[in-house]
């Protein structure tokens, strides 16, 4: 299992999960169509977010179709949030020292 920061630290797969939330579920050509690289390449960053959990296949006939698992992400959220308690409490400290200098 791949670590769901790395597999979200690349543009290319944020931009892929960002498509991947607009929609059910994407073709691998049809995501390929809207980035400067091959399916190859398009595959290869599918693959390590679904090593992360991140996204999740099926078989349709022959080509294979992805949609997003948001689940993993709770991680990322949950890290998010306690820096921005973090920012916030020192944030609230500036302005009460800044409120004292004045009055």
């Amino acid at each position: 299992m791949r670590d769901v920061f790395s597999a979200i630290a690349d543009p290319t797969r944020r931009q892929l999960l960002g498509l991947l939330a607009e929609t059910d579920e994407l073709a691998l050509h049809e995501m390929a169509a809207r980035f400067p690289m091959g399916r190859t390449g398009v595959a290869k960053h599918l693959a390590i977010l679904a090593e992360a959990g991140l996204v999740e296949d099926r078989r349709v006939g022959r080509e294979t179709r992805y949609h997003l698992n948001a689940a993993p992400m709770r991680e990322v959220q949950e890290w998010v949030a306690f820096y921005e308690r973090f920012w916030t409490r020192r944030i609230d400290r500036l302005r009460d020292l800044l409120e004292e200098e004045k009055g």
